[in-house]
């Protein structure tokens, strides 16, 4: 009987291992948590892109669009997808779309010469060399898009290279803040 016992952690670890090859098939890879979708930009200061090199300005990455909807878009001169959606970017800016990038852990030498190179999409560029802007964002990698209502909360989000017209519809949809109901006076 006690030579049976000895069996016990092994069929608990294969139960285990079955249960957790049945979570992994049933999980779609492509569906990442949003978690920031309905929060505030969290308040991150980076330096401004000027010519190619970071600052000396700075500015508050909550506050980058100053009071007007805005896209946030994470990329990086390294990335082959931002490469892909560039010119949809670019498309956005000519329609009057604001979007401010965050150079993700990224030279920005490099980063201006690839602005140089594919065109500036950009209201701004906020350089995150370090990568803390994409920690505080919850970024999985580059691209990623953020839409920004007027009062600075997070409406949506893509990860991945904006490439499909329905998606950056919805995005910039998202953005446009419903108007805000004038205030009530109470007369006593």
């Amino acid at each position: 009987m006690n030579r049976w016992l000895a069996f016990v952690p092994l069929v608990v670890l294969v139960a285990l291992a079955a249960l957790f090859i049945g979570w992994s098939l049933k999980r779609d890879p492509a569906i990442k948590p949003d978690a920031l979708v309905g929060q505030a930009v969290p308040e991150t200061l980076l330096p401004i892109l000027t010519g190619s090199i970071a600052g000396p300005g700075m500015v508050d990455l909550k506050t980058a669009g100053v009071g007007r909807p805005m896209l946030i878009n994470v990329f990086a001169s390294w990335c082959a997808p931002c490469r892909v959606e560039h010119p949809k970017l670019m498309a956005l800016k000519a329609e009057g779309v604001a979007v401010v990038g965050v150079a993700w852990k990224d030279d920005p030498v490099k980063t201006r010469a690839f602005l140089d190179e594919l065109g500036d999409p950009f209201a701004m560029v906020l350089v995150d060399r370090e990568g803390r802007a994409g920690l505080d964002l919850g970024i999985t990698g580059a691209p990623e898009t953020f839409a920004v209502d007027a009062m600075g909360k997070v409406v949506a989000k893509w990860s991945g290279p904006l490439i499909d017209d329905a998606e950056i519809d919805r995005l910039v949809a998202a953005m446009q803040a419903p108007p805000r109901p004038l205030p009530t006076v109470v007369r006593p």
